[in-house]
């Protein structure tokens, strides 16, 4: 039982690797499909944005709710903006926004291409003369490696002017002292790496969806599963990948 685990996710991680080398060999060559590429943003981004920013906005609200209590027991409830702050940015706004992002675009891509593999009109685009991989699969790709970073960076401002009404709930805490506060704290060391790690996090979403639903089989059940995988494997390569970023950016810090 153990062998045919091992087997298979050997299996699937060499798939992975030879889908997403196809990608880098394909996507910046021409023809670049650029009306398409926009048409993904949009998708990606623009459809994401609600739900992005009402996550956040609560995040950041409830975070500073429950860190008020604590900071107060030990009489450091002047530092609840620096702690809300760097916690959000740092980590919490970026993982959380990733997460939303592999539910909502990696299960769109991978139900929205299985449905074309199993109705074969990705069969039909190859015999027409189009390239269905650089049409469907890198613009998607490239999509979801550029506007995931902007929602992140949106949910980081969304997240903080909820934490700031966080802070006006049981106290009274005023817009400069609050602002002043958050960016005295905040450096590049914080604000660079949680964007950078970002478009990895991108990458991995719109690679996975595009892997699940362009190799998607045995019909319209293979959809839902194609749909149901990419989202449970991105978002554990979200983890993943956020766990390798902290300990290299300790690394550099280190150094």
């Amino acid at each position: 039982m153990k062998s045919k685990f091992l087997q298979n996710f050997l299996s699937e991680t060499g798939d992975i690797s030879r889908f997403t080398a196809r990608f880098f060999a394909e996507a910046f060559r021409p023809r670049y499909e650029l009306s398409e590429f926009l048409k993904q943003c949009f998708f990606i981004g623009y459809k994401s944005l609600p739900l992005v920013a009402i996550t956040a906005f609560i995040m950041g609200l409830v975070i500073t709710i429950q860190s008020r209590p604590t900071l107060v027991e030990f009489g450091a409830e002047a530092w609840l903006p620096k702690m809300v702050s760097v916690s959000l940015v740092r980590e919490i706004a970026p993982v959380i926004t990733a997460l939303i992002c592999a539910g909502k675009v990696g299960s769109g891509i991978g139900a929205e291409l299985g449905s074309m593999k199993v109705t074969e009109q990705i069969d039909a685009m190859e015999v027409s003369g189009t390239n269905p991989f650089k049409y469907l699969v890198a613009t998607r790709v490239l999509a979801a490696t550029l506007t995931i970073p902007i929602l992140v960076v949106l949910a980081d401002a969304v997240s903080l002017y909820g934490g700031y009404l966080g802070a006006n709930i049981h106290g009274v805490v005023s817009w400069d002292l609050f602002w002043n506060q958050v960016f005295d704290t905040l450096a590049f060391s914080d604000i660079i790496p949680s964007i950078l790690k970002t478009f990895f996090f991108g990458f991995a979403i719109g690679i996975i969806g595009c892997y699940k639903g362009y190799n998607s089989n045995k019909g319209t059940e293979g959809v839902g599963r194609s749909a149901n995988s990419a989202v449970v494997i991105s978002s554990l390569l979200v983890f993943i990948l956020d766990l390798l970023a902290v300990q290299i950016i300790d690394l550099l810090k280190l150094t």
